[in-house]
């Protein structure tokens, strides 16, 4: 029995060997989704394998090698499943990839975002088709397979395997219900190559890239000369929380559906108090507009030079983008102003047609004036009165301005009470209304932040049973 029994062992191994060699042959031989390859995980796994599947002689350098790739991908995985802000479809190395090919950019999917099939040649459909099912052998991947091969090494112990790192019970919300359905079609289907048409209409109604992935980004400087930073948790703040301001939140709304709508749309510059939800209700915009092409990216102040490359990386995309740019103000001998100045109307290159400016500040205008700069006999300049309209000028190329001005008391402990509504607290109306202006003094100001301060405070209190 005994004999007989190894030789079924020693063909097991081999065949699990050629499987995972073949694997291998297949995954290299990708063309327009080769940038899959370079993702850490993949590149772990593929590393890992090459190690098990490469020889039957494995030197301790072999292990070496193999056990070092194993960790790499099985932490990288590992490290996603704990993270993860939303549902996964199949094992967690399946969901992996799903994701990296709903995300890739490549000319497929650019080509796709911006027309669909229509520009496409049949050839670059048929290596799609084959890419595809190169990617599905890939995804069907299991640690079974893997299993027997990796023993055969002389793996010392259980095999801890990668298909149940994720509880049974996942309780993540989907972040895009089309991106969760795309990655359930392909995961059920047993041949993905018929999917292209699929394939190219899900790229088309959602994006490639990173545009695809996230809602909601900001420019990072210091990223290889500067790249667009996905924000995976953007604020989830609407316009029916700010209590008040209908007719700002009004004109943000409408001047935002009239750019989605592929209208002529303004930039919109939003001043005033500080505090008052200036910048929130901005940010809610995202989520007025959910589901849409909409898309959101923050500019700081600081690198407003930038913003050239910034607009030349949105340019050609098929998204609206609203440029943000929170508390605008400039001083004294700074001259970022002018690279916005020339971008909002004066550039000899046009601003694109998918691109809006909407930018906050606590003043009207934006760069600091001095009475001596009123004054045309001080100073040596000539033409002073030119300097002065070149300091103001700069808001006045924002087509709308929306002024948020500070709350009085009537309004302030309005915005207080609907907010203690949201949050269930059953506090006298009274009681309620002499704590949130007592609080207000002491902060010396009523805005809609400082009510938010107040809430979360007495909430706090009620929460731990010491708010009467």
């Amino acid at each position: 029995m005994r004999k007989r029994a190894e030789p079924v062992l020693d063909s097991a191994v081999d065949d699990a060997i050629e499987s995972l060699r073949s694997l291998i042959r297949q995954a290299h031989r990708l063309v327009i989704f080769r940038a899959v390859l370079r993702d850490p995980v993949v590149a772990a796994l593929l590393d890992f394998l090459e190690g098990i599947a490469g020889s039957r002689a494995h030197t301790a350098k072999v292990a070496k090698r193999v056990a070092a790739s194993y960790a790499a991908f099985f932490a990288g995985l590992a490290s996603q499943v704990v993270s993860a802000q939303e549902a996964a479809v199949g094992t967690p190395w399946q969901n992996h990839l799903l994701n990296l090919m709903l995300r890739d950019e490549n000319p497929f999917s650019r080509g796709a975002e911006g027309h669909g099939l229509d520009r496409m040649g049949p050839s670059l459909v048929l290596q799609v088709e084959a890419d595809l099912a190169r990617l599905r052998e890939l995804h069907c991947l299991r640690g079974e397979q893997v299993a027997v091969a990796f023993q055969a090494m002389g793996w010392d112990g259980t095999w801890p395997g990668w298909d149940r790192l994720r509880a049974e019970e996942d309780s993540c919300k989907p972040l895009s219900d089309q991106r969760l359905e795309m990655k359930r079609r392909l995961s059920r289907a047993s041949d993905w190559g018929p999917l292209v048409t699929e394939l190219a209409a899900y790229y088309s109604r959602n994006g490639a890239g990173k545009f695809s992935e996230f809602r909601a980004f900001r420019w990072n400087p210091q990223s290889r000369g500067g790249a667009l930073e996905g924000i995976a948790s953007p604020d989830p703040i609407t316009l029916e929380d700010l209590v008040g301001y209908e007719d700002q939140k009004q004109w943000l709304a409408r001047n935002t559906g009239y750019f989605l709508a592929g209208h002529p749309a303004n930039n919109v510059f939003v001043y005033g108090d500080r505090g008052t939800g200036k910048s929130s209700a901005i940010k809610a915009l995202l989520n007025r507009f959910a589901g849409s092409s909409l898309r959101m990216v923050e500019v700081s102040r600081d690198d407003l030079h930038d913003l050239p490359r910034v607009i030349g990386l949105l340019r050609d995309r098929p998204q609206h983008f609203i440029v943000f740019v929170d508390d605008l103000s400039f001083e004294e001998g700074e001259t970022q102003y002018k690279t916005l100045k020339a971008m909002l109307e004066g550039s000899l290159e046009s601003r694109p047609g998918n691109v809006v400016v909407y930018a906050t500040s606590n003043r009207r205008h934006l760069i600091r004036e001095f009475f001596s700069d009123r004054n045309d006999l001080q100073g040596d300049e000539i033409r002073r009165q030119d300097t002065l309209q070149e300091k103001v000028s700069l808001a006045d190329r924002f087509g709308i301005q929306l002024s948020f001005v500070a709350p009085d008391q009537k309004q302030y402990l309005a915005i207080v009470c609907a907010m203690a509504g949201r949050r269930g607290l059953t506090l006298k109306p009274g009681d309620l209304e002499r704590r949130a202006l007592q609080w207000a003094q002491r902060y010396n100001a009523r805005s809609g932040r400082t009510a938010r301060q107040f809430m979360d405070c007495l909430c706090a209190e009620v929460d731990t049973g010491k708010g009467k």
